[in-house]
């Protein structure tokens, strides 16, 4: 790593005790930093992460945000979940002290090449697809992020010479100093977290800052289909790429395939990649089949944009389970790809009747209390050649901590009934 002495006795609190909060706090403390960690929850969950801490000495709270956990502090590391409202953010800002994310601290002490992805669909295949072009060229990678591990927790094993293939959020974003990728990809922009955002403008603003840092060296690869991204191209430093849906490839793996170009992996040793890939967990993931009927977890979707993603990959009728906690999102959107696709919608979550209100007239529609009942009901509802799709098109946050613990849910319950059945 390179500027390992910078946090060395640095008085640091980390907001957020989740995957990358963990990482980072026990990342820093092996730095040298003095490390404490705050979150407002007080529940198994995060009693359980505090014993993922190394060190007595990182000390904890668990359950508030108090203003003694950031007053003196040398720096604040925000994890992504939590939002500018928070008050442990409040107090930062009052105090005047210096907020970053995890990603900012990770690419601090990152000696190795970062290829950072963003967008609102795609991320996490697009990221997963690089890592494995330049695995199959011959390049040490490490794919992390929102994708599996946290950047933080990766970032003591990557030496020079290595690759980063970083799946990036707006989340992450908003709070970056000098986060500077060799290479960036926007992959595309479309409606979603307007529950964080007040409207699509501040949203764009924090996916814009993926390019604030770089320079002529760099490299921005950008969605030629996409509506903004020639205004993007005006206002960025680096050089500009562009990608663009092709026969024979989708827009994810164009965007692939630009990376290869850039970094001299060759477009044949990328098709052979695509040839092999069976997808990403949680994404179109199929799990079983039962009497006839398949059942395919697809949580990782959290857009209604994704939603008619999967509705359209999916030959035959579908029986969609959605809802969850809505992000601000025009569930309408889905109606064109839902109306001669889907059989009926089963809804769940926080969100159902917002979802229910766009969609009633033009789809049968039912509502479970769990995601257990929701594919009870959705198996009793489907007929033989019918799929039984997860695209929740809402984040998890209302009953699950995130959309993997949702559709790990979603694959047990479906093997048990599975079990059941057989």
């Amino acid at each position: 790593m390179r500027n390992t002495e910078y946090f060395k006795n640095k008085k640091i609190t980390i907001i957020g005790l989740a995957r990358s909060g963990i990482e980072c706090a026990n990342l820093l403390y092996n730095l040298g930093a003095k490390v404490s960690v705050t979150d407002a929850q007080d529940n198994e969950v995060t009693r359980r992460n505090c014993a993922k801490l190394i060190s007595e000495e990182i000390k904890i709270e668990l359950g508030k945000h108090s203003r003694a956990f950031i007053e003196g502090r040398d720096l604040v590391v925000v994890s992504p979940g939590v939002p500018p409202a928070s008050e442990a953010m409040i107090f930062s800002r009052e105090l005047n002290i210096a907020v970053v994310s995890e990603i900012e601290v990770a690419s601090m002490l990152c000696p190795g090449t970062i290829i950072a992805v963003t967008g609102s669909n795609g991320k996490t295949t697009v990221t997963t697809l690089v890592g494995k072009i330049l695995e199959a060229a011959g390049k040490k990678v490490f794919t992390c992020g929102n994708i599996g591990n946290p950047f933080s927790g990766e970032v003591s094993k990557i030496k020079e010479g290595d690759f980063v293939s970083l799946e990036v959020s707006s989340f992450q974003l908003e709070n970056i100093r000098d986060f500077k990728p060799k290479i960036s990809l926007i992959l595309n922009f479309s409606r979603n977290h307007l529950d964080r955002y007040k409207d699509m403008q501040e949203y764009l603003e924090a996916k814009k800052r993926i390019y604030l840092n770089q320079d002529k060296n760099d490299y921005l690869i950008l969605n030629s289909d996409c509506p903004v991204s020639q205004a993007l191209a005006q206002e960025a430093r680096g050089n500009i790429v562009y990608f663009s849906k092709t026969e024979g490839l989708n827009p994810n793996q164009a965007a692939v395939v630009a990376v290869g170009v850039i970094l001299g992996v060759t477009k044949e040793t990328c098709l052979k990649v695509f040839k092999q890939f069976n997808g990403v967990e949680h994404r179109m993931e199929y799990v079983a089949e039962i009497s006839g009927i398949k059942f395919i977890n697809d949580s990782k979707a959290t857009t209604v944009d994704s939603a008619v993603w999967a509705l359209e990959s999916i030959a035959g009728q579908v029986v969609l389970i959605a809802g969850g906690k809505d992000k601000g999102l025009d569930y309408k959107v889905v109606l064109d790809s839902a109306r001669n696709k889907v059989r009926e919608v089963i809804l769940i979550g926080e969100a159902k009747e917002k979802i229910k209100a766009a969609l009633k007239g033009a789809l049968l529609i039912s509502e479970a209390g769990s995601l257990d009942g929701a594919i009870g009901l959705a198996f009793n509802k489907a007929k033989p050649g019918d799929s039984v799709l997860l695209s929740p098109m809402c984040s998890s946050f209302d009953m699950f901590s995130d959309y993997e613990a949702r559709g790990r849910a979603f694959k047990k319950a479906v093997l048990e009934l599975k079990a059941k059945k057989e």
